[in-house]
């Protein structure tokens, strides 16, 4: 299979760091995070000033923010989204051991693509290519962030898996469900109520989709932006430092 990487549909930039920060302030993510509002604006600030930030994603780390807290907030065509009947489990999907978190509670996500080239791949077929390009697959709550951020990311035909989210079994063994995010078409047990909500749901590690690619980053990152922002903005120090507990 052809791993070149096509051209994804252009879409419009990430907003700035600063008003992403304020877009999950508005939405109540620190509440839900249990962070002041203060931290997310510090965080933010420290790192567009030094290290400039254009196209990055701020995000909240998954073990603050659970998947089924934030898919309500994907209000798509006037309708919160939401996580399909059967996947009660949601919140159990856990990185992959080969995804490497940052140990703070903000961290930056670089390099995003859709992963439209992948479009009928499966995810088993996704996931070493994306390594072998040195790019890491999105989690759930990662994917769900950056819809939040850019709406437009989220389209009809143009959808995404996150693959970098997966569940285990009690003998370790990998779930064969692979969490993505799409736009119900308000059929079967997802109500009519529901068509062009955004929709949180899984596919099989086996199987292809024309309508889903793979969206992932070039890398995570807090540190190196703590490390910048306190050598030019000492006065952030206190506060920054309150992030890496």
């Amino acid at each position: 299979m052809d791993t070149t990487p096509a051209t994804s549909t252009v879409l419009p930039a990430l907003p700035a760091l600063s008003a992403q920060a304020e877009r999950l302030i508005e939405l109540g993510v620190h509440k839900i995070a249990g962070l002041p509002a203060a931290d997310l604006r510090t965080f933010a600030e420290a790192a567009e000033a030094p290290a400039g930030g254009d196209g990055a994603l701020l995000a909240v780390h998954p073990d603050r923010v659970p998947a089924s807290s934030l898919a309500p907030l994907l209000h798509r065509d006037g309708k919160p989204g939401f996580v399909v009947t059967d996947m009660t489990d949601v919140d159990h999907f856990a990185p992959l051991d080969t995804v490497a978190l940052p140990d703070t509670p903000l961290y930056l996500l670089t390099g995003l693509d859709r992963g439209d080239h992948m479009a009928d791949w499966s995810p088993d077929e996704a996931l070493p290519a994306l390594t072998a390009r040195a790019r890491t697959p999105l989690l759930l709550t990662e994917g769900i962030h950056w819809v939040l951020q850019q709406p437009a990311v989220l389209e009809r035909n143009h959808c995404f898996m996150t693959i970098g989210s997966r569940l285990r079994k009690a003998n370790s063994a990998l779930d064969a469900r692979t969490p993505a995010i799409w736009i119900s078409n308000g059929t079967g047990r997802d109500g009519r109520e529901r068509r062009n909500a955004a929709k949180v749901g899984w596919c099989w590690a086996g199987n292809r989709h024309t309508w889903l690619g793979f969206a992932s980053a070039t890398g995570r990152s807090a540190r190196a932006v703590i490390t910048e922002a306190r050598a030019e903005f000492p006065t952030f120090t206190d506060d920054i430092d309150g992030l890496c507990r």
